[in-house]
């Protein structure tokens, strides 16, 4: 989860200026690759761009392990996750486990750990197996709705900080709000607990089902339309891929759901250019509010 105050959670709301980052050239299909280190095992480096105060963002590690989880699947993808986060790693090498459960016939169970110098930093459960590509749902009806605001009506989020400071990871992707989200930006949060926008990769890569799992890990908490909060750290991340997205950047749709004993938890929405839903998930992360 996203947060604009780095690791100081006494972090001020103050005033953000608004302005549109600098979209950098490193590749996310780059910086999530993965290496076989063995059996069963792999490497990997985490980009020290792509985090918030120091520490990687939380789908942008779940990507990393649905590499791993997927080496050698012919035409096969994460289509659901469960990741738990035990610790955030540093940027540079970590280490991944990855155990076959159950390979089935439509459908495969993988275990996967990323680690960091023996000290284990992610914990996922995966499922495996193929994903349509442009078929339509059978049936849709309580599915969330798209916003109809377009990409280049939005708000870019900025990198710098009311304290000076820069979230690293908002140099490198590109996020945009629908402007009646983005009252937090101006210290004016709605209270509706829902922010909506845009999402695009460095240099306008396309999304896979890899990255739609950095996708929903990409915004700024909900709860900063509630109230702004520095520190907002995922412990829990289920991760569903729906379908194959088309080319260009995706709508993301996230809400807080109950704000209680300095925990919140939200629902992501994403979907493609086309309207179709590609992705879901829920989250719960730790707040400070109040």
């Amino acid at each position: 989860m996203q947060n604009l105050a780095g690791s100081d959670p006494s972090a001020g709301p103050g005033t953000l200026a608004a302005g549109g980052p600098g979209v950098g050239s490193v590749a996310f299909a780059e910086v999530s690759a993965v290496a076989p280190a063995g059996p069963g095992g792999f490497t990997s480096d985490i980009h020290p761009e792509w985090t918030l105060g120091g520490h990687p963002n939380g789908g942008y590690l779940l990507a990393v392990l649905a590499r791993a989880a997927t080496w050698r699947a012919e035409d096969q993808h994460v289509i659901a996750a469960g990741a738990t986060f035990l610790r955030s790693p540093s940027p540079g090498r970590v280490a991944i486990d990855v155990e076959l459960l159950r390979a089935g016939r439509s459908a495969s169970h993988v275990r996967a750990r990323m680690s960091q110098d023996g000290q284990p930093c992610v914990e996922a459960l995966l499922t495996v197996a193929g994903l349509p590509d442009g078929d339509p749902p059978y049936w849709d009806g309580g599915a969330p709705a798209p916003g109809d605001v377009a990409f280049g009506d939005c708000v870019p989020l900025p990198a710098g900080l009311p304290d000076g400071g820069r979230v690293a990871i908002m140099d490198v992707i590109d996020v945009r709000l629908e402007p009646a989200t983005a009252g937090f930006l101006s210290g004016r949060p709605s209270g509706r607990g829902e922010l909506r926008g845009w999402l695009a990769l460095p240099g306008g890569e396309p999304f896979d089902p890899v990255s739609l799992l950095f996708a929903l890990d990409s915004f700024p908490p909900a709860s900063f339309d509630v109230e702004y909060a520095g520190w907002v750290p995922t412990m829990q991340l289920t991760a569903y891929v729906r379908a194959r997205p088309a080319a260009g950047p995706v709508r993301v749709a996230q809400r807080a759901g109950l704000v209680a004993a300095g925990r919140l938890d939200q629902t992501c929405a994403v979907w493609d250019g086309e309207g179709r839903l590609v992705a879901q998930a829920t989250q719960l992360a730790g707040v400070r509010l109040g």
